[in-house]
């Protein structure tokens, strides 16, 4: 029996692209990109205005020149009709375009300003009309050229690569799309997923219970699960404990690109399913990984590359080997590096129950961050620990953990 580490590293190493589409900006929210993005012009594309203030010729700061008239206000988009002289200005607002007859830009907070005038702080001279006091002296004084002016080409050069490997598509990433002219983008094509759940005793959720029967919860888990990763269902299936239907199912759902069978993985008289999968083709990598819940899994892989994960009936089982084992993999199939854990402190203890990996939900909250455990009844808990927002790591080389003990987790996000 293999623990989740080698687990992962053997699903790792069959990850494999599904393929590249195209779409639109408005629908790349989540995806990940498949190409380079490069930049299609210099950024800023001008000399910008990085604040609110009075752009002046810095050669008349040097020649002594302390009071200026202010030719022309300008704002962002719009152009100066005429350049300035010696002892003119212009009056200028964050993110406009600087003039090339200009090229230093003070405060507006360090200036004393009048009607058409300026005035520098030290001008020994009469007050201005409806003068403002100017405010203490800047701190980046002494005065140099560019002062307060974002260059162009500053942060990037015409044709540079902005985006190169896989990335996510997260808010940040759209706006910078958009701001390089990208109105469709190549991603890396979603996987076409097949659900199959087992069981004589599961019945439809909508559908009559007896005292005996269930209802298949693992259906709608394991799909929001795999929206939540940005991923549809492309089919779903349910076969009895009938191990001709079984496989008939199992075939049928082969022609995605994953597939995920859900009950019958462990060692009951009704657990038809390892030998199902390996009927219809499929090649066992591992079954059985040493933690808990989730210990049952079955994991293998076609010829054609096609993965197959076979999870165990309980709920909380399923979820722990979703975020651990079939969530690593998409994400190396589209090319990311799958998340690290983090390691945080337990706000409270945990008696160890088994020698097993215990994976447990918890509640990351607080600052500084800690986890909380959530109360969790057992693997087949309905509740599924409802109130967590991520998986700790109880490991298997840990006795019982005091509160403030550093354990890794990892995040349902």
């Amino acid at each position: 029996m293999i623990d989740y580490r080698q687990a992962q590293e053997m699903i790792l190493q069959r990850a494999h692209s599904f393929g590249k589409e195209t779409v639109a900006l408005e629908q790349a929210m989540g995806r990940v990109l498949a190409e380079t993005i490069r930049a299609d012009r210099e950024y800023p594309p001008f000399d910008r205005a990085s604040m609110d203030g009075f752009a002046v010729r810095f050669a008349d700061l040097e020649n002594g020149i302390r009071r200026f008239a202010v030719v022309e206000t300008l704002f962002a988009g719009s152009l100066p009709t005429r350049p300035v002289a010696a002892g003119e200005c212009y009056k200028i607002m964050t993110g406009a375009a600087v003039p090339g007859s200009v090229d230093i830009i003070i405060r507006r907070e360090n200036v004393a300003e009048g009607q058409g005038m300026i005035q520098l702080p030290g001008v020994l001279s009469e007050a201005l009309p409806a003068a403002v006091l100017p405010a203490p002296a800047d701190p980046s004084f002494p005065w140099k050229p560019f002062q307060n002016i974002a260059r162009k080409g500053e942060d990037l050069t015409a044709g540079a690569v902005v985006i190169d490997g896989p990335c996510a598509c997260e808010p940040a990433i759209i706006g910078l799309l958009a701001t390089l002219g990208h109105t469709t983008v190549t991603v890396q094509r979603l996987p076409r997923i097949g659900v199959l759940t087992t069981g004589d005793e599961v019945v439809a959720a909508d559908a009559p219970v007896s005292a005996v029967q269930i209802r298949n919860s693992n259906r709608w888990l394991l799909e929001a699960a795999l929206k939540k990763t940005g991923v549809g269902v492309a089919a779903m299936a349910h076969a009895p404990d009938d191990p001709v239907v079984l496989r008939q199912r199992i075939e049928e759902l082969l022609v995605n690109d994953v597939l995920i069978v859900c009950g019958g993985v462990s060692a009951g008289d009704a657990d038809y399913v390892p030998g199902a999968l390996e009927a219809a083709g499929v090649r066992k990598l591992f079954h059985k990984v040493a933690m808990r819940p989730g210990k049952p899994v079955w994991c293998g892989a076609t010829a054609d590359g096609k993965m197959v994960f076979a999870l165990p009936g309980n709920p909380f089982s399923c979820l722990v080997n979703m975020v651990l084992l079939i969530r690593p993999y998409l994400q190396a199939c589209y090319g990311l590096r799958p998340e690290e854990p983090l390691g945080l402190a337990l706000g409270a203890a945990r008696k160890k129950r088994s020698p097993l990996d215990e994976f447990f939900p918890v509640c990351l909250h607080g600052s500084p961050a800690r986890l909380t455990p959530v109360s969790l009844n057992g693997s087949g808990d309905i509740r599924l620990g409802m109130q967590a927002n991520a998986l700790a790591l109880h490991s298997a080389a840990s006795g019982d953990l005091p509160e403030g003990a550093s354990v890794l987790c990892y995040s349902f996000v």
